[in-house]
């Protein structure tokens, strides 16, 4: 919390996206009983996965175990989420009527198992580590909502944006009310920073990011920040969308390993906080490869209050679960003030 208030902090935190499960034994065991989407709404079995690395690890933060999709379904979405293939939507929106249909449900109504296992978690945690609530962000959502399942290029997406924009803005005006609301419950259940994920948000120039995109951005930042709590904006080949990214808003932007840490930070401005960058696949390298990579960060960011090490996107399920541990380690001893 030191990092996200600007604070210096007694050593750098660190934690790692897609921490909860992934690469962990247990984790795989409960798998084979229970699918995603009904441990992500059974809050005990949500807050066991939330709670792994950080037992596992010693990360300073828990990262809620859930799914971008979860607040659609309140929306009138339905949808699935297909082993090794991703979330899948069975009538996808591609009309303003498909728009108009769409729900905009209060939080405590369409997720209360959001909720009761953030409070489960934040009781466990109390004092000791952060508890970090999550949503996806309105584009990337829409891309979903469009294309009806993961894509390469956005094509669906992309060209209903540009061809019927009165429809996209009607869309995002609904998915980002929705996401204020889920993200203000989620601080008021007891998160203690809340990331916003537009994981999809590199497919987009700076011009038609401003355009399409920026306002709903602002807005909810707006909103997260008048509860005080803080805010991390992440998305992934955003090397030309910095700048815009950081105007939009978020206490603290995710950078990824496309570009350098310090050459970012730079960019952005000082006076904001800056998480990343640890290329996720170095972690299937020898561990003398990883420490280098993690002494290489640490340097970038020259002991400047603000920053939150991690991967520069989510862990990858064959890393060696040591590796994590030993990163941690590594990052604690290496930039302990």
């Amino acid at each position: 919390m030191d990092a996200c208030y600007h604070r210096q902090p007694d050593a750098t935190p660190v934690w790692f996206m897609r921490q909860a499960g992934r690469c962990l034994a247990e984790y795989r065991e409960l798998r084979k009983r229970y699918d995603i989407l009904t441990m992500a709404r059974t809050p005990e079995l949500c807050a066991q996965v939330t709670m792994m690395p950080v037992q596992e690890f010693g990360v300073d933060g828990a990262v809620l175990y859930a799914d971008i999709m979860l607040p659609l379904e309140g929306m009138g979405i339905s949808l699935e989420i297909q082993p090794e293939v991703g979330p899948i939507i069975h009538h996808p929106i591609r009309t303003m009527a498909d728009v108009e249909r769409l729900r905009v449900p209060e939080a405590e109504e369409s997720t209360p198992y959001v909720l009761e296992a953030i409070r489960l978690v934040r009781r466990e945690l109390e004092g000791k580590q952060a508890v970090i609530g999550f949503s996806g962000a309105p584009f990337t959502l829409a891309c979903y909502l469009i294309e009806g399942r993961p894509s390469r290029d956005y094509g669906l997406a992309k060209s209903l944006m540009y061809g019927q924009p009165e429809v996209w803005h009607a869309l995002m005006e609904k998915l980002t009310e929705v996401t204020i609301r889920y993200l203000v419950a989620q601080t008021k259940a007891g998160v203690n920073v809340v990331q916003l994920f537009d994981s999809w948000v590199g497919a987009l120039s700076p011009s038609v990011y401003r355009r399409f995109v920026f306002p709903y951005t602002q807005r909810i930042f707006q909103a997260i920040k008048a509860t005080g709590t803080p805010s991390i904006h992440f998305g992934t080949s955003t090397g030309t969308l910095l700048e815009t990214m950081a105007e939009a808003g978020g206490d603290i932007l995710c950078v990824d390993w496309r570009f350098d840490l310090d050459e970012a930070w730079r960019r952005i401005g000082y006076e904001r906080g800056i998480q990343g960058n640890l290329d996720p696949t170095l972690l299937l390298a020898p561990w003398e490869v990883i420490e280098e990579g993690v002494r290489d960060v640490l340097r970038r960011a020259e002991n400047r209050p603000g920053h939150i090490f991690n991967l520069g996107h989510g862990v990858l399920a064959p890393t060696d679960p040591e590796m994590l541990k030993r990163v941690v380690e590594t990052v604690h001893a290496v930039s302990a003030r």
